[in-house]
């Protein structure tokens, strides 16, 4: 296995960077700017720089992976095309280059609610409903993937609460920590339950833990 990581400096990215290294698993980290992110990544990873909106680049960068992580998502500001352009069309020409590239696995991570398109964050130049229209592209690609909708998303590494995994559109509320969903994001590389699903995670305080193929093999 050798890993691609779109997204791989961002929050979320950096700790399924992390986690794929300390399971030895060999990474390509994409990114925009590699002087920086060499700061911010282990030692192990090989970087590349390129932007999900440039699929050459995406090319250049792919060759001798086999599985793909996507981490990426539009950041705030003022332009209301970036949703459109990161959250889909980048999703988008991962997609393409992975179908070409042959990947194995396709794990994406988006968000709880984006089929509610009335949903307060779609304000925000309808990032919810383009993050939905990259799940549909990505499901209706062929290719074996795992798509992760984490509740909002806390920095607490250390949040002990044990984890909730349901089918699409199941869960509409709650949180969970960027490490845990690392950590269901690589765990779904090496499960065979978790392959070709969409699954909702939020962590709650006395539910009972359950190990990951238990929870994948929950999820229809």
């Amino acid at each position: 296995m050798k890993a691609f990581v779109a997204g791989a400096t961002g929050a979320t990215g950096s700790r399924i960077v992390k986690q794929l290294v300390s399971r030895g698993v060999p990474v390509v980290a994409f990114v925009r700017d590699a002087a920086a992110a060499r700061s911010q990544l282990p030692i192990e990873v090989a970087l590349a720089e390129g932007d999900v909106t440039d699929k050459d680049s995406i090319r250049r960068a792919i060759t001798g992976c086999t599985v793909l992580l996507s981490a990426t998502g539009a950041r705030p500001g003022f332009d209301p095309t970036t949703p459109y352009q990161v959250d889909f069309e980048g999703t988008k020409n991962l997609v393409d280059v992975a179908k070409e590239t042959g990947i194995d696995h396709f794990v994406m991570v988006s968000s709880l609610c984006v089929s509610r398109f009335f949903h307060p964050l779609n304000l925000f130049f309808l990032i919810l409903y383009w993050k939905h229209q990259a799940e549909a592209y990505l499901q209706a690609s062929g290719l074996t993937y795992t798509i992760v909708r984490p509740g909002g998303l806390k920095e607490d590494d250390s949040d002990s609460r044990a984890l909730i995994m349901a089918p699409a559109d199941t869960l509409f509320e709650g949180s969970v920590s960027r490490q845990k969903v690392a950590q269901v994001c690589v765990e779904a590389l090496y499960l065979p339950q978790s392959r070709d699903k969409i699954v909702e995670i939020v962590a709650q305080e006395n539910a009972n833990p359950q190990p990951y193929e238990a929870l994948f093999a929950g999820v229809a």
